[in-house]
């Protein structure tokens, strides 16, 4: 997205898009780095922020830190906006959007309290080492994977209803079985207690102390186990079959023709290595 986004013409304008939004020169990418370490040192702020003790007695070293980072990255906000041609499309865009929020919660702490643990968005900045590692050619797998997500969502959507009429009837039936006397004071709470059950997740803050009840829990617990491994065998199957896709796609580099075989490593008909 900010490889989109064009300099003006001016020169010190020109100079600070270089810096700011290419990662490719040596100052561009010093400048991106000193940005994610504050990103990283700005979160790690919030996240000891939020400790009773350690708020009750560096209060107020740790309000000045979170202005001098909001300060820092406010001023970078406006930067990234002035030395681009489209402002507009860099404002709307999903970076610039999140660069806004990374320094929104703060001025918004002034009128309503605790607003300031909002300030971990700033995470989402990190993606921005995607473009300085050069990692970007590995956004292509993330596709493939989506692909495979979209593929299976009909799939899904039937094991998670018929999932959702377990546990309407699961629940139903503890509640009948158990009772308000063991805690199951309705057929919701039935249902939550199925819920964390058959997800195996098991709290341990509601159970069935009778011998019907066990029967059942111990049935759901068995049926979590199968539950569990069916959406991912669905996925995978779709991931397998959206890579060959992918695979037959392909464009041979060296003589332009396409059609391959799914498993295929080199073209079938100039042996040049697919890639």
């Amino acid at each position: 997205m900010e490889r989109d986004q064009k300099p003006l013409t001016h020169d010190w304008r020109e100079k600070l898009f270089i810096i700011i939004f290419q990662a490719d020169t040596a100052k561009g990418k010093a400048f991106d780095v000193v940005i994610l370490w504050l990103i990283v040192l700005s979160v790690l702020a919030v996240i000891v922020e939020s400790v009773p003790d350690i708020e009750e007695k560096y209060s107020n070293g740790l309000k000045l830190l979170e202005w001098g980072f909001t300060l820092v990255f406010t001023v970078e906000y406006f930067l990234r906006i002035l030395c681009v041609r489209n402002k507009w499309r860099y404002i709307s865009s999903a970076l610039g959007i999140i660069d806004l929020l990374t320094i929104l919660p703060t001025y918004l702490g002034l009128l309503f309290a605790g607003m300031q643990y909002f300030l971990v968005i700033r995470a989402l900045r990190l993606l921005r080492i995607f473009r300085i590692l050069k990692l970007g050619r590995y956004v292509g797998e993330s596709h493939l994977l989506i692909k495979a997500l979209q593929a299976s969502r009909f799939k899904i959507t039937v094991f998670l209803s018929t999932v959702l009429t377990l546990v309407v009837i699961i629940g139903t039936l503890m509640y009948v079985i158990e009772g308000a006397d063991s805690g199951f004071t309705s057929i919701p709470v039935g249902m939550y207690w199925a819920i964390v059950t058959l997800t195996t997740v098991g709290f341990g803050d509601i159970t069935p102390v009778t011998f019907a009840g066990r029967t059942l829990a111990a049935v759901v617990m068995i049926l979590g186990y199968g539950i569990i491994a069916v959406p991912t065998g669905i996925v995978t199957v779709e991931l397998a079959h959206q890579s060959k896709k992918q695979r037959q796609e392909l464009v041979c580099t060296g003589c332009g023709a396409g059609g391959h075989d799914g498993d295929a490593g080199f073209c079938k008909y100039c042996g040049e290595k697919l890639v």
